[in-house]
């Protein structure tokens, strides 16, 4: 049996998708809140934190914010399900279009899962001040490479380059947006 572009798509989503809740798991059940364990020496560290904003920590306007970016993951999500069944139907898309979409469709559906369902199966990852655990879980981020810490003169106190902690739904979505761009501009200047 060969198995269609679609269904080659919606194996690779669901690996990452599953990857990135095992790897979430893991450091949720085995390591403490703020926890760090050194990987590669300074360079890469897991680092457990909750994150109950967007990517890389990034915060959005209280609980209001995280309703609408809940809902904006959703809608996201489904019309990035429906553009890549559209566009798996057709001979002339890229595998590497494809590709690239699925990673983004990953990882959105890897921080739904987190903020949807987290909150109700730890209560300890609610956002404070939510009223229902459902839809206010936060993320589990882990991946911290804090590369330098430089001072600029203007600065109270030294800054660490890339100090963000992210998850692998955050870099699925993240290196699937580089390919595109890096790689696909051409098929999309031409959409």
């Amino acid at each position: 049996m060969t198995l269609s572009k679609g269904q080659k798509l919606i194996i690779l989503g669901a690996v990452l998708v599953v990857l990135d809740q095992v790897i979430k798991i893991l450091v949720k059940t085995n390591m403490d809140l703020g926890e760090t364990i050194n990987v590669i020496g300074d360079w890469f560290k897991l680092h457990f934190v909750l994150n109950k904003g967007m990517a890389f920590g990034m915060a959005f306007g209280g609980l209001w914010g995280k309703v609408l970016l809940s809902v904006f993951r959703i809608c996201l999500f489904g019309w990035l399900w429906w553009w890549i069944s559209r566009l798996a139907k057709r001979p002339d898309t890229p595998t590497g279009v494809l590709v690239g979409l699925t990673l983004i469709t990953a990882g959105a559906l890897g921080n739904i899962i987190d903020c949807f369902f987290y909150g109700l199966i730890w209560p300890e990852t609610i956002t404070p001040g939510a009223p229902f655990a459902f839809m206010f879980g936060q993320v589990v981020d882990m991946f911290y490479f804090p590369l330098f810490d430089y001072k600029l003169p203007w600065m109270d106190y030294p800054r660490t380059f890339f100090g963000a902690v992210f998850n692998f739904a955050d870099s699925c979505v993240t290196c699937g947006a580089i390919y595109l761009l890096l790689f696909q501009y051409k098929f999309f200047a031409k959409e």
